[in-house]
This record gives C-alpha cells, sequence and structure tokens, in this order.
C-alpha cells in the first residue's frame, strides 16, 4: 500500500459507491493514492460485468423472527441500483468481490432460476408459503431488462397459482402489470414500491440507478390503477437527512393510490458503515459527523445494531420519533392498514412429467 495524500474526487457518474474497499474476508487491502508526481488521478466508471451464479436452489428460507415472511427469492446477486445505504452489500464478500463499486458492476445472475423454482415447487415436501422478491437486492434492477429472470420466475409463480410480493424501487415492473393483474384479481399479488426520498438531487447521488422519486410515485399510480395491492416502504429513513419528508412522502403516495406503508430505519452492518461515511464525506460533508450521531442515537451509542426487533426501527428517544410521526401520519391518511391477505390455497403442482414411465 502506498503513502501519500489520499484523492476523495471520486465520485463516478451512475455509481454510488466512491471505492471498492476489499471484503472483510480478505488478507490485503488496497487505497489509491497520490505518490507526489503530479499526475491526475483519472477513474472512468466502471461497466455492469455479468457472473454465472450455479446455485442449485433458489428459494432462502428465513427464520428472522422481524421479517414477515419465510422464503425469498433473490435472482440477482449485487444490485445496479448502487443505493449506497444497501444493507446487502456485505454478501458481496462471500464472493470474494467488495461490497464496494464490485457490489453494483458486478452482478451474479442466477439463468437456471425458473427451472429451479419449478423443481422445488412440484417436489412433494413442499408447503405452500408466501415468496417475497426483492427482499436482498431489487428484482428489477436494470440488468433486468435484458435478462428477464424476474419476469420469467413470475411466470412459474403464475401457473402454480403461488402466491407472491414484491419491491422494488424501479419502474421496470410496470412492463410486468399482464402478470401481477391477473394474480392480483386471485388474490396472489402485492407490491411494495421503495421511496427513500422526494428530492430528485439527493436520490441521484444516494440511488444512481434508480427510478427517479417521481417515477416511483408515478408507478404507484400505474399499479393500483391496474387493480394491483400497492404500498410504500420507506426504506431507509436517514435521520438528520431525509427523516424531515417522512410526512410529505406518506401524503404523496396515498394521494397516488398507496394502500399501505411501512419503514425501516437505516443500518449499517459490517462494511456498509464506512461505505456509507465516506459518501456522507464526499455528497453532505457538512451534515456528515450530524448525521452518524443520529445513527448513535439510535443504536445504542453504536453504528449499527443487528439485535432482532430492533435492527429494523431502532432504539432511543429519537427512534421513538420517528415512529410516532410515522404512527400519526399514516393514520391520518388511511395506511396504517395491513395489506389484503393473499391465499395460498389455490396452489397447484404441475401434472405433468409427475407419474414415471411404465416401461
Amino acid at each position: 500500500m502506498g503513502l501519500g495524500k489520499r484523492d476523495n474526487s471520486l465520485i463516478l457518474k451512475g455509481r454510488g459507491a466512491l471505492t471498492n474497499q476489499v471484503g472483510r474476508f480478505e488478507s490485503c487491502a488496497y487505497e489509491t493514492v497520490d505518490d507526489g508526481w503530479g499526475a491526475e488521478h483519472e477513474c472512468s466508471a466502471p461497466r455492469t460485468t455479468v457472473l454465472i451464479d450455479s446455485s442449485r436452489s433458489i428459494i432462502a428460507q428465513n427464520q428472522s423472527p422481524d421479517i414477515p415472511f419465510e422464503q425469498s427469492i433473490n435472482p440477482y446477486r449485487g444490485c445496479e441500483h448502487g443505493c449506497i445505504y444497501c444493507y446487502a452489500r456485505p454478501t458481496h464478500a462471500y464472493l470474494g468481490l467488495s461490497p464496494g463499486l464490485d457490489f453494483e458492476t458486478k452482478i451474479a445472475i442466477k439463468p437456471d432460476a425458473p427451472q429451479l423454482l419449478t423443481a422445488a415447487i412440484n417436489h412433494p415436501n413442499y408447503r405452500c408459503r408466501l415468496i417475497a422478491m426483492g427482499t436482498n437486492t431489487d428484482p428489477y434492477q436494470p440488468i433486468e431488462r435484458h435478462q428477464r429472470l424476474t419476469r420469467k420466475l413470475l411466470k412459474v409463480l403464475a401457473t402454480h397459482h403461488h402466491p407472491v410480493v414484491l419491491t422494488t424501487k424501479s419502474s421496470l415492473i410496470e412492463r410486468d402489470i399482464d402478470i401481477l393483474a391477473p394474480l392480483a384479481a386471485r388474490r396472489l399479488a402485492q407490491v411494495f414500491i421503495s421511496v427513500t426520498t422526494l428530492d430528485a438531487d439527493m436520490a441521484r447521488k444516494m440511488e444512481p440507478r434508480a427510478a427517479a422519486p417521481a417515477r416511483r410515485v408515478r408507478t404507484i399510480r400505474r399499479l393500483v390503477d391496474a387493480g394491483i395491492p400497492t404500498g410504500v416502504l420507506i426504506a431507509p429513513v436517514i435521520l438528520s437527512l431525509t427523516d424531515a419528508e417522512l410526512e410529505a412522502i406518506i401524503e404523496t403516495c396515498a394521494d397516488a393510490g398507496a394502500l399501505s406503508a411501512g419503514y425501516i430505519l437505516l443500518r449499517l452492518p459490517l462494511e456498509v458503515r464506512y461505505l456509507f461515511k465516506e459518501w456522507l464525506a464526499e455528497h453532505v460533508p457538512l451534515k456528515a459527523a450530524h448525521v452518524m450521531a443520529r445513527v448513535r442515537d439510535t443504536r445504542g451509542g453504536r453504528e449499527n445494531d443487528a439485535r432482532f426487533e430492533r435492527r429494523m426501527r431502532g432504539s432511543g428517544i429519537y427512534a421513538d420519533l420517528i415512529e410516532k410521526r410515522f404512527r400519526i401520519a399514516t393514520k391520518r391518511r388511511r395506511l396504517d392498514r395491513q395489506m389484503p391477505e393473499l391465499d395460498k390455497h389455490q396452489f397447484t403442482r404441475s401434472t405433468q412429467d409427475n407419474q414415471l414411465p411404465l416401461f
């Protein structure tokens, strides 16, 4: 590792992370420095690279008591949206890649996902339970336009009348209204659109390749008009940076037809805390210390609290204040209701190829 003055001007167009900090399992770390010879650091925005994920299973089982689903599917590992606060970033370390720029530029796809899902739900021991998509990385990130894995998975679920909930920051979900609307008519599908801020400039810095806030609000309206139950997920709420918009987001999404609302307080697990602090120092330097002070105030004096029941909502007076503001605002606009319960009793297995040949 060289010695010298570090170059902090590494903002890359269309990317959220500033650096490619190595994962926690790596033995060596690398850092860009100015060696004093006067050569300017040149860094072009890295292009997206597609990797193949050869996983033998597609349905992840969840046992966390603070997550309202038991099963989830993530057709992609990594996410081009580049949200700097994404709690899924540390998972890229398991691939020997950086939770920084690698997470948003090296995307692992699961090309066999539709076949794996078909085999899983047709297994004699399979018990139909809600499947959630978009719980880790976004199923409608830009690469989905070409790979269409999410659409193929939805077709499998539709064939078997299987209930599904999707969460996304992308307007690309409108492409699949032709699948989702018939599912919703049978009480088999619902959607949550994630909105962090209504400030387009802030969103461009925090979530560089996600749909603009106004576009997400229009997506809520389009989905609702198509008969698809749609809620808003305000995630994450960032104290001293976006929390002032809490009521405005609820009002705007309620006007668009959202049926329900939820929120998650900012989480900074593992490498995310360093990436996020780096981002704060570059984009909002005058607020950086204040934002991190509020993070510690809601995490028991630490920068992250991974304990169940606290990791999503935090603790302390500031977390309590957010909860009260959210409760009052959602009650006023009737977004404090639960989404309609989905029906798992319509589930059917495939009838083809289930019988062994006689000869």
